[in-house]
């Protein structure tokens, strides 16, 4: 059985817990992360497991693998149920920790290779476009409730700057795009389908670096748009979706309801659905899926087509 060390990350600190060796912290930094790589050397560990906390896992996990420590990142409301399971209610550093390597062991997890810097890069500048645009809207709604000429003139000061902005880290987004092969060639697959443009071709990109690589039901799942079966004997309960890629599904959301506009096979799929009288949501969501499968059908041609070529 491989020989896993749980971590629990915080800002300042990183607990760990290996099977038989029992738990040490270490300072969240450079000195406290090459203690911890000694550490799990010296105990044998093939794999560091840690679980996704808002992006203050992102240090130590690159740091680690830098230093030739295997890792993976699980996901933290799996291992909070499973913790519930086995009994575990109360919740401390040391008990995360401990509880992180049993999931990573139950669940058999391979170490998670890190991104490349350019893909690290593209999905910081991806998700600084998502800040910038929310930003931007919210200052654009705040325009319209007001009618005192001082403060419309400040709104549209900022409004000037977020639009600035996120005009900024649309070039470098498409700047860096084109400084890779697959990517160039994925952008210009995923804009042939009318409706998607820029933004949808970052994200994408960005947060489902795995299309044209999976099964469309798996990339449909990993992007929280694949409906979860509740059944139980006789029942057959409603599906539903959840989990996934937040920035993914929003998009598309947004971008089927868009590219239906200028596809008459989306137009027809969603009116079938309509008629049928399935719930407005479920309608969207499965728009949304279609669109998703369409893309990573494309994409796979695209890989496979450059992969020949070469």
């Amino acid at each position: 059985m491989t020989n896993i060390c749980g971590v629990d990350v915080s800002k300042a600190r990183l607990d760990g817990w290996i099977e038989g060796s029992g738990h040490q912290s270490f300072p969240n930094s450079q000195e406290g992360i090459a203690a911890l790589a000694a550490w799990v050397a010296d105990q044998g560990v093939a794999l560091i497991v840690m679980e996704a906390s808002g992006g203050i896992e992102q240090g130590p996990y690159l740091a680690l693998w830098r230093q030739g420590c295997p890792c993976a990142i699980a996901n933290p409301k799996a291992v909070r149920r499973f913790a519930e399971a086995m009994g575990h209610l109360e919740k401390t550093d040391r008990i995360d920790a401990e509880v992180i390597a049993h999931y990573a062991a139950a669940r058999r997890l391979k170490p998670t290779l890190p991104p490349s810097a350019e893909q690290q890069r593209l999905t910081a500048l991806a998700t600084r476009l998502r800040q910038v645009s929310a930003d931007l809207g919210v200052q654009k709604q705040r325009l319209h409730s007001t009618r005192v000429p001082q403060a419309m003139a400040s709104l549209r000061k900022t409004i000037a700057f977020f639009t600035a902005e996120a005009n900024e880290i649309v070039t470098q987004i498409a700047a860096l795009i084109e400084t890779d092969p697959l990517w160039q060639a994925l952008d210009r697959t995923f804009r042939s389908v009318k409706g998607v443009a820029g933004r949808t071709v970052a994200t994408l990109l960005a947060e489902l670096p795995e299309i044209g690589t999976l099964s469309n039901k798996a990339i449909a799942k990993l992007a929280g748009l694949a409906p979860i079966a509740n059944d139980s004997g006789k029942r057959q309960g409603p599906r539903s979706i959840r989990g996934g890629r937040t920035a993914v599904r929003t998009i598309l959301f947004l971008v089927a309801d868009v590219a239906r506009k200028y596809d008459p096979s989306l137009t027809a799929f969603r009116d079938r659905l309509l008629d049928q009288g399935k719930p407005k949501m479920v309608v969207r969501v499965a728009l949304a899926r279609k669109l998703l499968v369409r893309l990573n059908a494309k994409a796979r041609e695209t890989r496979q087509a450059l992969a020949y070529a070469h």
